[in-house]
């Protein structure tokens, strides 16, 4: 386990969008920091996939890079573009849903 940022290269302009490609009925994802104290992963979603209703022990930071997906938090939709973001808080049941291909980064504080 590192407690340092991997997978991406350092020191240099990048675009995260660029760093994962959307796949057609999938759901990829790139880790670029796992530890103790925080998880950061890229991820992509084919349009109409979805990470199904569950909690995590860390406050998780949802940032779309690209497209549209509609996050649920407690049974409450709410539906993210572009530069938006929202916190599903720890221990609270939430989902993602992709209404169209979207690229996020997600960022878990433990």
């Amino acid at each position: 386990m590192s407690d340092k940022i991997k997978n991406i290269v350092k020191s240099e302009i990048i675009n995260l969008s660029k760093e994962i490609s959307n796949e057609k009925g999938q759901i990829a994802s790139k880790t670029l920091a796992q530890n103790d104290a925080v998880s950061i992963t890229i991820f992509s979603f084919s349009k109409g996939e979805e990470i199904s209703t569950h909690e995590s022990n860390g406050d998780a930071l949802v940032s779309v890079l690209e497209g549209k997906a509609k996050v649920t938090i407690d049974n409450k939709e709410y539906l993210l573009s572009k530069d938006d973001s929202i916190i599903m808080p720890a221990n609270h049941p939430h989902s993602l849903y992709a209404e169209e291909d979207f690229k996020m980064i997600l960022t878990v504080v433990f």
